[in-house]
């Protein structure tokens, strides 16, 4: 139990000596007796309720602790990362940096996003803002420099959905036919293999298994400060890709014309270096590259301006369900971490038994009334 005593080189100064969870021996001092008095009830409450935290931990500095949580996430992907320290970088520090961590205030945290709201930033990346900090904030109570975390109840702005485009099949052939070769075999491998971008572009003629009629996805590519990384899909898992016969002939008459190499990528940037020529590998293509120079060009011309290549796969999906496909199998084909996450982006693609239930109670009312 906490004691309370006169200090004992200052008889006016009283003193609270206690001992923490872990039995260490610990004083504070204080002026009046009714504030000591005070300060062990609190200190007393909080070791029974498990909430108790060493008050020079929570004076560590926001800055100092999120970097050291940062340098923790040893799994990130790079482009993961670098999102991560650029929102760091321009609002969360500038505002919560050099704050010590029991010094954040939950009115501080709703002010700093009714700010970030105010300023126009959009509501997704204040989102991706607020929810970085949380982390980072318990992870603070988890490791015991905070009792709790001050992103309580904070109102964030919400997100209003993209609209999806999907192409039908003829507008996916006169866009195909409209890009500059051999791109039009990735727009088909796109729209009807339902690849993301990344995944796409690190594609390798040894994981086209074309006897079988799939595609491997074992790997993706992403751009993070003009250098490109390569690492797992977005969800970690590898999956295969059945395609259908006519994209497995032009898959296999691009790879005996252009992709020598088993080890090469399936598309490739048409600039060559020597060191490319000699490897076989080829260059990986670039999204801001491709997009200037070969999609918006394609699009333009189809009257699809404003198309996004993640229409593409969107597109896959539309394809799907217009034959059929069970939601289980769009799952396995996008390679979504559930089916949750399939229902949630695709539900309202499928066909809905709503107006057949309608009708049969209808039909219901009807014969009630008969009787």
């Amino acid at each position: 139990m906490a004691s309370i005593r006169r200090h004992p080189e200052a008889s006016n100064r009283w003193q609270v000596r206690y001992r923490d969870p872990a039995g260490r021996q610990r004083t504070k001092n204080f002026g009046l007796k009714s504030d000591a008095e005070k300060y062990a009830s609190i200190i007393e409450a909080d070791k029974l309720r498990g909430a108790w935290t060493d008050p020079k931990l929570a004076k560590t500095s926001v800055e100092d602790w999120s970097q050291r949580w940062l340098a923790t996430k040893v799994n990130l992907k790079p482009k993961t990362r670098a999102g991560y320290e650029s929102l760091l970088k321009t609002h969360i520090l500038p505002v919560f940096g050099e704050l010590a961590l029991g010094g954040v205030q939950p009115l501080q945290v709703r002010e700093w996003v009714a700010h970030l709201e105010n300023s126009g930033l959009s509501p997704s990346r204040i989102r991706q803002a607020y929810q970085l900090l949380s982390a980072v904030l318990k992870t603070a109570v988890e490791a015991g420099f905070l009792s709790r975390s001050p992103c309580i109840g904070t109102d964030l702005p919400r997100i209003r959905p993209r609209e999806m485009r999907f192409l039908t099949a003829e507008q996916v052939n006169h866009l195909a036919q409209s890009t500059a070769d051999p791109y039009g075999t990735l727009i088909y491998l796109m729209a009807y293999g339902g690849l993301r971008w990344g995944e796409a572009v690190a594609l390798r003629r040894s994981r086209c298994e074309l006897l079988r009629s799939r595609i491997r996805v074992t790997e993706s590519v992403s751009e993070v400060g003009g250098k490109l990384h390569f690492g797992p899909t977005k969800t970690w898992r590898n999956r295969d890709v059945i395609i259908p016969q006519f994209l497995v002939e032009r898959l296999a008459a691009h790879l005996a014309r252009s992709v020598p190499h088993v080890d090469g990528f399936v598309f490739t940037s048409p600039r060559r270096l020597p060191e490319d020529n000699a490897s076989g590998v080829g260059r990986p293509l670039r999204h801001s590259n491709f997009r200037k120079r070969v999609w918006m060009p394609a699009t333009a011309a189809t009257g699809l301006d404003g198309l996004r290549l993640h229409d593409l796969r969107h597109t896959t999906v539309a394809l799907s369900i217009a034959e059929g496909a069970h939601p289980k199998a769009i799952q396995v084909l996008l390679g979504h971490s559930s089916i949750a996450v399939t229902m949630d982006l695709y539900g309202h693609l499928f066909p809905s038994d709503q107006e057949d239930l309608a009708s049969r109670l209808d039909r219901r009312y009807q014969a009630s009334l008969a009787v």
